[in-house]
This record gives structure tokens, sequence and C-alpha cells, in this order.
């Protein structure tokens, strides 16, 4: 016979008005308390109230009323359901927390939005009494629950983790965290990748010189640096892309990004025309590049520095023609068509072959005959005679236009890379700008362009003039793709290219 809500609010009087050392003694009345879940749905929220207040009081009951409160959490009535889950943090008590915790993870997969964010206060609240019981329950299901339950668990830890308070996340919880998300790791999604990366990241005892060439050395893990690339395998190129764009935020001076460099000097440059997109839109040569450029800024010692430089010169050559012949043998003009001129991926490839130059400075001398030198130079000249004409017809589109970043003085720009290679011998001491980051300095200012747009060249310029465009705030960030590595894969964010600036 199903208990009715006199009999819950008589049985709940009988253990409201009985003293605290007295309560054991009515376990019959608890008992009833609990039988309210199989009674309607008043019945069942007032059993969803009652069943936690006098929980710590019979522990012989312990598992009967958390399986009771666990049937309401999972009731079709949504306002039942999300009355139970908002009184599970009180069972949460000694072993009882790695429990509730595991329960809540599941409930994460619901798509109540309400139910949903009411799960996420109690998961945080039972955090705060045992942050690493919490995360115990957690853990548990991202490796062995349901895919959907992981999904959402994981999320959850990328968002919340880095909002607890330091009491909270101590030393013992933040390398409990690391020991687990390395498990984790072992088997990832893209997207898993990425939020795991995050979490990790956030964590302050990672923030050192040494935390953060631990992360480095995850990342190598799962970029599978000791592997040959096979260029024609698109969820391989993705997943060197995704592990690049991860590690870029950890290098500085002091953790260096020299093997992934290496690598992409090895495998990447070799097979740059033979790549297979991940994205159809997307023009992987210069994403390629674009991460070899800001790669090459934080390289430390290198034993193949010379073999990366060669690659990089013979890149060069590739994307700088020879400019075209005008005359003939009997002075006819027999100008060809002009070769088109990639900025962006000369700008990617001259910033890393300038940057690696200052490790071995004597490179071009000592290394490249002089015929191959002087080739050289004919096509950087001819490059940087086209970037002139590129400027001057980009002042002629901006005439006439408004707005504040267009209404201070013309800018004297040029590229201190490629005056630093005329010098003889070559020189590296210029300090050079991607055009993709952020100015730094009111006076520097970056040309902004269609991504791989092609230009034709034309009669040279003794200054650079350009007025000003609007600076960039912020670097444009690569959106990793969803889905496993060995699965579909989904969109980039590509950023536009440019030349480098400076006055």
């Amino acid at each position: 016979m199903a208990v009715t809500i006199e009999e819950l609010y008589r049985n709940y009087g009988i253990l409201a008005d009985a003293k605290p050392e007295d309560l054991g003694q009515h376990k019959y009345a608890y008992q009833v308390i609990l039988d309210g879940v199989k009674g309607g749905p008043k019945e069942k929220r007032l059993a969803a109230q009652f069943i936690p207040k006098f929980f710590s009081s019979f522990p012989e009951l312990a598992d009967a009323a958390i399986n009771a409160q666990l049937d309401l959490c999972e009731d079709e009535d949504v306002s039942i359901r999300r009355q139970a889950i908002k009184e599970l943090p009180r069972f949460a008590a000694g072993e009882n927390i790695v429990r509730v915790a595991d329960i809540l993870t599941q409930l994460l997969q619901t798509d109540d939005s309400a139910e949903f964010s009411q799960v996420n206060t109690a998961l945080v609240s039972i955090f705060k009494m045992d942050a690493k019981a919490t995360l115990r329950g957690l853990f548990s299901q991202i490796l062995q629950g349901e895919d959907i339950v992981r999904e959402r668990a994981i999320k959850f830890l990328s968002i919340k983790l880095k909002t607890l308070p330091e009491d909270t996340m101590t030393k013992e919880v933040e390398d409990y965290v690391f020991t687990e998300t390395k498990k984790v790791l072992e088997d990832v999604t893209g997207e898993e990748f990425v939020l795991l990366m995050r979490i990790l990241m956030a964590l302050k005892g990672l923030q050192t010189v040494n935390g953060r060439q631990q992360l480095v050395e995850l990342v190598v893990e799962q970029a599978f640096l000791e592997q040959a690339l096979n260029p024609a395998d698109p969820d391989t190129v993705d997943r060197l892309l995704q592990c690049t764009r991860q590690a870029l935020p950890l290098f500085s001076k002091n953790v260096h990004s020299s093997r992934f460099v290496t690598y992409f000097c090895d495998h990447v440059l070799p097979n740059l025309s033979t790549l297979t997109s991940p994205v159809a839109e997307l023009d992987i040569q210069q994403e390629v590049l674009k991460l070899l450029a800001e790669m090459s800024l934080f390289c430390g010692d290198m034993e193949k520095v010379e073999a990366n430089l060669l690659m990089l010169f013979e890149k060069l050559l590739e994307f700088m023609p020879l400019p075209p012949e005008a005359e003939g043998e009997n002075g006819e003009n027999t100008m060809s068509e002009e070769p088109k001129l990639q900025f962006s991926y000369v700008e990617c490839l001259l910033f890393s072959f300038h940057q690696l130059g200052k490790k071995l400075p004597d490179f071009l001398i000592d290394k490249i005959n002089a015929e191959r030198l002087k080739d050289f130079k004919i096509r950087l000249q001819y490059f940087a005679r086209g970037l002139q004409v590129y400027i001057r017809q980009l002042r002629v589109a901006l005439q006439g236009k408004t707005g504040d970043a267009l209404k201070t003085d013309e800018v004297c720009i040029v590229s201190p890379a490629v005056l630093d290679l005329f010098h003889n011998p070559p020189s590296y001491k210029s300090t050079v700008t991607l055009s993709w980051r952020p100015v730094q300095k009111a006076e520097a200012v970056a040309l902004k362009r269609p991504s791989g747009e092609e230009m034709g060249t034309g009669s040279t310029m003794k200054k650079l003039l350009s007025p000003p465009l609007p600076r960039r705030n912020a670097r444009q960030i690569y959106n990793p793709p969803s889905g496993k590595y060995s699965a579909a894969i989904g969109n980039f964010t590509n950023g536009e290219g440019g030349t480098w600036v400076a006055c």
C-alpha cells in the first residue's frame, strides 16, 4: 500500500521531535519516508526533502536512502528531479562523496537547462567539501562512462576547476588532476584534447617553467613527433596542427619549441605541396607556415639548425620566383607573364629563416655557394619590388576611406628581415613582427590582406608608404575540429596573412 502525504508528515514529525541521541530508535519512521518515493508526485516531492534531512542519523539505511533519492533524480516529472538533485549534496559525507559525485556526473547528460544548471551547482558544492573525492567520481565517469557523460564531465572540469578557490585546489588535488588527466589523454577526441589541455594549463602548479615543460612533453606524445608524417592522411595532419596550436602558448624563452620546429622542417616542409587539408576550404600551406613562424620565436639549442635553415632556404627559393626577362637576343620584347607572388607564404618562411639564422649567422656565406646566394638575392629583390607595388595599390584602394584608423599620418614601413639579408655579410639583428600578431607600438602598422593573396609586380619605390590600417586586437585563433582523430574533421578559423612592418 502506497504511503500517503499524512503518513509522511506524521513520521516526519516523529523524527523532528525526537532528541538527536534517540533518533536511531525510530528506524521505522525513516523507512516510511523512504517508501514515499513509491507514491504520487506530491509524496515524491516531500520524500525528496525529508530523506536527506535525517540521512546521517541512519547509517544502516544509507544505501537504501541514496538509492531512493537516485530514483527521484530519474523521475519523469522534471520538478521532482530538480528537487531531488538540489538535495543530493546533503548525502555527500565521508565515503559517500565519491558515489554522490558519480551520480551527479551521470546526471550531466540531462537536456533540461535548469536541471543541468542545478547539477553543476551541486557538483561545485561538493567540490568544496572534498575536492579529491569529487574528482574521483568525475574521472570514474570520464574514463568509463557513456560518451555524452564523458564529454560533459570534461567540459565541466574545463570551466569550473579554474574558478575554485586555492584552499580547495590544493597541491594534492592538482597533482591528482594531472595524474588522472594523463590517463584520459591516452584515448581522446580532438575536442577533448583541447579541453583537457585547457584544464591542465589552468593548474597553478603547472605555471612554472618545469610545469610548462611537462605540458609540452604531453603534447609531444600526442603529436607523435617520433613518427614520420603521412601527408596524405587528413587525420594525421589535423592531429599535428591541433597539437602544435596547443603547444604554442606554452613556449617561452625557457620552454623551447625546437623539437616541433625541427619536425616541421624534417617532415612537413618537404611535403608542403602534398599535405591533405582536414578542411576543404583551408589553405593548409599557409596554416602550417604560420605555425612554423610563430614557433621559430622560441627555438633553443638545435642539433639540426643547419639542416633546418637549408630546408627553409629551399622553400624560400620555391616561393620567390626570378624576375621575367624583358628582352630576347635580338632586342625584341619577350616579356613573359609576370610570376605570382605569394606574400603570406614568403612572410612566414622569411620570418622563420630570420629567427633561425640568428643561431648560425654565417649560414648564407659558409653553406651557400656564391652563385646560389646571388640567385637568392635577385629573387629577394624582385619580391621586395612586388611588395612595394602591392602597398602602392593598397594606398589607392584606401583613398576616400573614412574611420579613426585612417585619420593618422602616413607611416614609412619596411621589412627589416629583407634588409638584413641584403647586408654583406647577412645580418639578423632587426626585430621583426608578424603581421597577424597584435601591434605593440602605436607607430607600427600591419597590412591586412586576404590569405594566400597573389600579386603581380611592377616598378620600384625608394620608400614604402602606406596609410595605417586598424590594428588587430588579437590574432585569430585556430579552432580545433571536434571528433575522434580518426573521424570526421570540423572547421578551422583561419587568420589572414600580412607583411612585416617597422618604422
